[in-house]
């Protein structure tokens, strides 16, 4: 991923935050061809020493058949995004998105059973925590956990790279930054609120 050096950081509580808030990322895979799924995933630092990524597909998935030990995999996770009009700005210049982003291109290890169980649970705890009624996987139940087990592919993915990508305005000068911030605001847009209250924080 092409990042401008003024927007580049090397926070890793950052890319913890863009995943952990955007966890629906892309799984790239090249081998025999370039495919890409959706899923869902999540950062483990258990071991500070030997961080990765954690995700799972349909075992149906064809990723699921050619992907193997050792293959190079990228995840691709966005964070907020929006777009920034050039009227916002006190003299003639082009339009522009800002954007935060995280692309994570590593080295694919399966997961074995107790491995994707543990994967699952995570995830499941993250979401099922937020509902009034949490339907967790010991309450599913050992046999309907392992039945569905059968049809995930779960992979762990060991970062040989890591881009980060904030890019907040940083460019702009202070009237613009200002004022960029103070048109999100107005919007109705939950998204631009978000951007908006992201750009403060970042000067």
């Amino acid at each position: 991923m092409h990042i401008p050096k003024m927007y580049r950081t090397n926070d890793l509580q950052v890319l913890k935050k863009i995943i952990s808030e955007n966890s629906f990322a892309l799984l790239i895979s090249s081998k025999p061809k370039l495919r890409a799924t959706h899923a869902m995933m999540l950062w483990n630092d258990d071991n500070p020493e030997n961080p990765f990524v954690e995700t799972h597909i349909s075992m149906t998935n064809i990723q699921a058949k050619e992907i193997s030990n050792g293959d190079e995999l990228l995840c691709d996770f966005l964070g907020t995004h929006t777009y920034i009009s050039s009227s916002w700005y006190n003299h003639i210049n082009a339009s522009t998105w800002n954007y935060e982003a995280v692309q994570i291109l590593g080295i694919a290890e399966l997961m074995n059973n107790e491995e994707l169980y543990n994967h699952l649970n995570k995830l499941t705890n993250k979401f099922e925590s937020q509902q009034k009624c949490p339907m967790t996987m010991e309450k599913m139940g050992e046999k309907f956990v392992n039945s569905a087990m059968k049809g995930a592919f779960g992979v762990k993915i060991y970062p040989t790279e890591i881009s980060i990508a904030q890019k907040f305005s940083q460019n702009r000068n202070d009237e613009d930054f200002a004022n960029i911030i103070a048109q999100l605001e107005k919007s109705t847009s939950l998204v631009d609120k978000e951007m908006a209250e992201k750009m403060k924080l970042s000067r």
